[in-house]
């Protein structure tokens, strides 16, 4: 194909005049959607193969389309393809090389289809394979974090609420929260997946084709669970390319949200991690300078995708049916989605292996900020004093520990009494942060037993989810 010569538009009958050229530069899709190729190559070569099962094909027909867009595809991968920015699309210069190499039978093609389900169709592949690869990423990443968990399950750290120390915690109770989030973004991804894999090709322009079409055998040998049950819908649904990149906007959210920690980790002022030099970065002029970019680039990599939700939301929030040319502008931000949600996924897998973490300042700061002082509550309840009261007598020791300059962990036996006279010896083994810590150990508390338990429990999950295919939900299965 040439692109310098003057091309023939399949649907330029109805036109007296040639596209300005200012207009086919404007309309043009192919510098982006070129990237779904092997996608629309894949549908022609089921759209062919049922077209000849219902005799709109000879089998040579059908064979010779297949051998041309096998042909096809190897020059794309080769480099050997010229993409030709008056043909519009990937689908009209797919079309029209292959007619170029094989003649009328390639013209046949699109019998019984348009470009409306066309693209609908190669988006549903394009995505369900993408989503499929977003899922073995974030279930490497939950690996990463159940390993760190299981290691550091009796690494005491502090806890915060409001970034203000709250009670002691274990840093593996910390990578097991990280984990469940990641949890549920797996889970959503899985139930958008069900709603990816329906089959619009069939539904033609808008309403459905008058060829006896075997649609089932179509969606088969696409490996499509279920068929799009109304033309009209089908052609003008983006709700799967909404629904992802909101999925995909909360996972960035949890990872913009895990990137704070790490730069709030990495800091001087709180020092329990430390970010391998290779994935930071130094100053031009300040050379004491180790930056944390990757974790940086990925919260600010949240908004971008959050950007493209609500511009998605925009795009079909007044769109009559059925199909209309705004649907061209889906296609930058969801691909941009993916491409950003992979390439945060595959450097925090690559980051989070590396980094160095401060235990004994980890446990040093969770001895400050009276971080026991809700186990001296409890202490006292389990005495017989109310809880509100037992809130006063703790919050005067505090009050007092603040003017003398220490911690609870740091009073001995008659300091504390002064407060309460249901105070004995045996509240020392509440008050130190391993005392505290251990007696969280219920299902979801941070014991450092509890900790194994959940990661031996997430285990068998991620273990169950990789054996188990992703596909189901479909309502009409063929």
């Amino acid at each position: 194909m040439n692109p310098e010569h003057p091309v023939s538009k399949p649907w330029g009958g109805r036109f007296a005049a040639p596209t300005e050229g200012l207009v086919e530069t404007f309309t043009a899709s192919i510098d982006f959607d070129q990237r779904l190729y092997p996608y629309d190559i894949q549908g022609s070569v089921a759209h062919a193969t049922m077209l000849a099962t219902i005799g709109v094909l000879t089998n040579e027909e059908r064979d010779a389309i297949i051998r041309g867009l096998e042909g096809i595809q190897a020059d794309i991968i080769a480099g050997r393809f010229s993409w030709s920015k008056a043909l519009e699309d990937v689908h009209m210069n797919l079309e029209a090389e292959l007619t170029r190499r094989i003649g009328t039978a390639g013209k046949k093609l699109h019998t019984g289809r348009s470009r409306n389900d066309q693209v609908a169709t190669d988006l549903r592949l394009y995505l369900r394979d993408e989503t499929d690869a977003i899922l073995a990423h974030l279930a490497r990443l939950q690996r990463v974090l159940l390993d760190t968990a299981e290691a550091e399950s009796e690494t005491i750290m502090p806890g915060f609420t409001h970034l203000q120390i709250a009670q002691p915690v274990t840093l593996g109770h910390h990578m097991m929260a990280w984990f469940e989030m990641l949890t549920r973004d797996q889970q959503r991804f899985v139930d958008c997946r069900r709603r990816i894999n329906y089959m619009p090709l069939g539904s033609s322009a808008l309403a459905g084709t008058s060829y006896p079409i075997d649609r089932r055998l179509t969606a088969q040998l696409l490996g499509f669970e279920a068929i799009s049950e109304n033309s009209l819908d089908a052609v003008s649904d983006r709700d799967f390319v909404i629904e992802f990149v909101a999925v995909a906007a909360l996972l960035m959210t949890h990872l913009s949200r895990i990137s704070e920690e790490l730069i709030l980790w990495s800091s001087a002022q709180f020092g329990f991690v430390e970010i391998a030099d290779a994935f930071c970065t130094g100053s031009s002029i300040m050379p004491q300078k180790k930056n944390p970019d990757v974790p940086e680039l990925v919260r600010g990599k949240c908004a971008r995708v959050s950007g493209h939700l609500l511009a998605l939301l925009m795009l079909m929030k007044a769109q009559p049916l059925a199909y209309n040319r705004d649907n061209q502008e889906d296609k930058e931000p969801l691909f941009d989605t993916i491409d950003t949600v992979k390439a945060s996924l595959q450097i925090y897998i690559e980051m989070l292996s590396t980094v160095t973490i401060n235990r004994a300042r980890m446990r040093e700061s969770a001895m400050r900020g009276f971080s026991t002082a809700t186990d001296l509550a409890d202490y006292l309840v389990r005495k017989g004093v109310p809880f509100r009261d037992a809130h006063a007598i703790v919050g005067q020791a505090v009050r007092h520990g603040i003017a003398a300059n220490r911690d609870l962990t740091e009073m001995n036996l008659t300091e504390l009494q002064q407060f309460s006279e249901a105070i004995e010896h045996d509240v020392f083994d509440v008050l130190t942060v391993e005392g505290s810590v251990a007696s969280r150990a219920h299902l979801g508390g941070t014991a450092a037993v509890e900790v194994r338990r959940a990661v031996d429990r997430a285990r068998k999950r991620l273990r169950t989810c990789s054996t188990t295919p992703v596909a189901g939900g479909a309502s009409n299965g063929i």
